[in-house]
C-alpha cells in the first residue's frame, strides 16, 4: 500500500463535496482505488505561478489544470482587478493556443470574468500568444489571459496572466493574485456566464497586430530582395500559421513554403517528439523541404509562436541551425546597425536580455554605446525593464531560449515580428552577395567567438522537485573552486542577492530581484549558470566559452575543447 500524506487527503475530500461535478468525483474515486501514485502527485500542492506564468499536466486536482482551478485562478484576478481599478470599466482579453481543452477553458474564464460584472474580449479561434499582449494595449484593457504551455508535451496546459502595459505579471503583483487566490475556496467561484459581457474579437485585432508587426519588423529591403529570398516555413501544428504568412506577405514576402504536414493546428504534435524548436529535431522536416527547394532560410515556431528556430545555409551547403543566443546576437546587431545608420542612436535607447544568455549580447551593445539591461530568466522582466524606463526607448530584447522582441508595441517575446526580421536580415545579405552564416561570422570576427550549450536534466513529479532542490542546496552550500581545470573566480548567488569575487576576497549585492539561480565565472573566461525551471520539471546548466581568437576555424576547435571538458566536469 502506498502512503498518501494527511494534508493530501484533505484536499481529496475537498473535491469529494458535492460542488465538484460527478464526473470529476468518479475520476478521483477511480485514482483513490488504483492509482494513489497519481492520487498524490494530483493533490499534494497547488499550482504555482513561474517564469512563464501556471502551467501544468490537465486531470483533477488542485496540482492539475482543469476548470476549478482555473476558475479559482480566475474568481481571485477578477477580485484582484475590482481592488486596483475601483469605479472602472473592467475589460480584460483572451486568447488561446491549439492544445487540447485550450478552446474550451478559455470560455469557461471568460465566463467567470463575465459573471463578476468585468468585460471581456475573446478571440473565437486560436490566435499566437504575442497577439494577446498586443490586444491587451489595443483594446485598452486592464488584463488579459492566454491558454497555452508553450511548447511542453501534450498532456500539458496553462494558464498566461497579462498586465495593463501587455506584459506578464511580476512581484509584488502575482504575489498578491496568488493571495487573493489563496484565500478563496472552490466554492466562492462564480462559474455562471454573462453573456452580454462576452465579445468576440477577430479581424480588427489581426490586422492590427500585423500592421505593427510589418512597421517594427522591416528596415528598407527592396522588393527584389524579398523576392530572392526562398523561405520555408513550420508552424509545428501551432498558432503562427494564423499570422506569420500573413506578415510575410503582406511585407512583400511570396517565395514562401509552408511544411504542409505541420500547418495544421494539433495538440497532439503528431510529427515531432518535441514542438519546440529549441530541438533540432523539431525542425528536420522543414529542412528537408529547404533541401529540396533549394531555399535559403527555415523558420519554425512553437505551439504558441513566442519562440523561433531559425537555420541557414552554412558555407558547406548544408544548412545549420542557429541556437537562440546566436539568433538573439544576428538580430540585436543588425537593428543596432539600422538604428546607427538612421541616426536615431542618442545615449537614450537600450537592449536588454537575461542573466543566463550569451556574455556576447552585452560587448555588441557597448560597442554602440547603446545601454544594456539585464534581468532574470523570463520576458517578463525585459516588459518590465520598458515599463520601468520610459525615457528610455527599447530597440531590442531577447534570451537565449529562443524569445525575442523587437520595439514595444508587444510585451512579450514575439516570433511573429522575429520571423519577419529574421527575412529582412537574409533578403539585405543575400542581395549584398553574402548570407546569414557570414553576418554571424563577422560578429564573432569583431567581437570574439562564443559558444553556449545548455544541459536540461528532466525530474519528474513531487520525488524530482525535492531532488531538483537538494541539488541547488548543495552547489550553493559547496560551491567548485574550479571547473575543468579553471579556477572559479566569482561565484553570483541570486536567491540571497550577493555577488562573492574569490580573487579579491569581496562581496556585493545584486541588484536583480532574488531568484533559485547561481551563476559561476572561471578565471578563462567561461560561465556556467544554474537553475531550476519556472515552467517545466527540469534544472538547467547554461554554459557559455569564448576565445579571443579571429581565426574561425582555430576558434571553433578551441570552444569545442572548452565546451567538452566543462560539460565532461558537470557529469561527473
Amino acid at each position: 500500500m502506498i502512503y498518501v500524506d494527511p494534508k493530501t487527503l484533505e484536499r481529496v475530500n475537498v473535491w469529494l463535496t458535492p460542488f465538484f461535478d460527478e464526473e470529476t468525483q468518479q475520476t478521483i474515486k477511480d485514482l483513490i482505488a488504483f492509482e494513489p501514485e497519481t492520487l498524490e502527485e494530483s493533490f499534494y500542492k497547488s499550482l504555482e505561478f513561474g517564469t512563464g506564468g501556471m502551467r501544468g499536466i490537465m486531470g483533477v486536482g488542485d496540482n492539475r489544470i482543469n476548470k476549478y482551478t482555473l476558475g479559482k485562478n480566475t474568481q481571485g484576478l477578477s477580485n484582484y482587478l475590482k481592488e486596483q481599478f475601483p469605479n472602472q470599466e473592467i475589460k480584460v482579453a483572451i486568447a488561446y493556443d491549439c492544445r487540447h481543452n485550450s478552446k474550451e477553458l478559455a470560455k469557461l474564464v471568460a465566463d467567470v470574468f463575465s459573471a463578476n460584472g468585468i468585460q471581456v474580449y475573446l478571440f473565437s479561434d486560436l490566435r499566437p500568444t504575442p497577439e494577446l499582449s498586443f490586444a491587451v494595449k489595443h483594446l485598452d484593457c486592464q488584463c488579459g489571459i492566454v491558454l497555452t504551455a508553450s511548447h511542453n508535451p501534450p498532456e500539458y496546459n496553462g494558464y498566461k496572466v497579462y498586465w495593463e502595459d501587455g506584459g506578464q505579471l511580476v512581484p509584488p503583483q502575482d504575489g498578491e493574485i496568488i493571495s487573493e487566490i489563496n484565500s478563496l475556496q472552490y466554492t466562492d467561484v462564480q462559474f455562471k456566464a454573462n453573456e452580454s459581457l462576452i465579445s468576440y474579437i477577430d479581424s480588427e485585432v489581426d490586422e492590427a497586430f500585423a500592421k505593427a508587426s510589418i512597421k517594427n519588423g522591416t528596415f528598407n529591403t527592396q522588393q527584389e530582395a524579398k523576392d530572392n529570398l526562398k523561405i520555408v516555413f513550420t508552424s509545428l501544428h501551432g498558432t503562427s500559421i494564423t499570422m506569420v504568412p500573413k506578415v510575410l506577405e503582406q511585407a512583400g514576402y511570396k517565395n514562401v513554403s509552408v511544411v504542409e504536414e505541420q500547418a495544421k493546428p494539433n495538440g497532439d504534435f503528431p510529427t515531432v517528439a518535441s514542438p519546440n524548436p529549441e530541438e533540432p529535431e523539431a525542425l528536420q522536416m522543414a529542412i528537408d523541404l529547404a533541401i529540396k527547394e533549394n531555399a535559403d532560410i527555415v523558420i519554425g515556431t512553437d505551439p504558441d509562436c513566442d519562440r523561433l528556430g531559425v537555420a541557414l545555409r552554412n558555407s558547406e551547403g548544408g544548412f545549420s541551425i542557429l541556437n537562440g543566443n546566436q539568433a538573439m546576437v544576428i538580430k540585436t546587431h543588425f537593428l543596432l546597425e539600422q538604428w546607427k545608420n538612421e541616426g536615431k542612436l542618442n545615449g537614450k535607447q537600450f537592449v536588454a536580455s537575461t542573466i543566463v544568455s550569451t556574455p556576447l549580447i552585452r560587448k555588441v551593445a557597448e560597442d554602440f554605446d547603446v545601454i544594456y539591461k539585464e534581468g532574470l530568466t523570463g520576458f517578463k522582466w525585459i516588459a518590465k525593464m520598458i515599463n520601468d524606463f520610459p525615457e528610455l526607448e527599447h530597440i531590442g530584447g531577447g534570451e537565449e531560449s529562443f524569445g525575442y522582441l523587437v520595439g514595444d508595441f508587444v510585451r512579450d517575446k514575439d516570433a511573429v515580428t522575429a520571423s519577419l526580421l529574421v527575412c529582412e536580415i537574409a533578403a539585405q545579405r543575400k542581395q549584398n552577395n553574402s548570407s546569414l552564416f557570414d553576418y554571424l561570422q563577422d560578429i564573432h570576427a569583431s567581437y570574439g567567438f562564443y559558444q553556449e550549450h545548455l544541459i536540461s536534466i528532466v525530474k519528474k513529479g513531487k520525488k524530482g522537485a525535492e531532488e531538483i532542490s537538494e541539488m541547488m542546496k548543495n552547489f550553493r552550500e559547496n560551491p567548485f573552486a574550479e571547473i575543468s581545470g579553471s579556477k572559479i573566480v566569482k561565484m553570483e548567488d541570486y536567491l540571497v542577492g550577493e555577488a562573492i569575487n574569490f580573487e579579491t576576497n569581496t562581496k556585493d549585492s545584486i541588484d536583480i530581484p532574488n531568484s533559485n539561480v547561481l551563476i559561476y565565472y572561471t578565471k578563462d573566461g567561461s560561465k556556467i549558470a544554474m537553475r531550476p525551471s519556472g515552467t517545466e520539471p527540469k534544472i538547467k546548466f547554461y554554459i557559455s566559452v569564448n576565445t579571443e581568437s579571429k581565426n574561425g576555424a582555430n576558434a571553433k576547435d578551441i570552444l569545442q575543447k572548452k565546451m567538452d571538458s566543462i560539460i565532461a566536469f558537470l557529469n561527473k
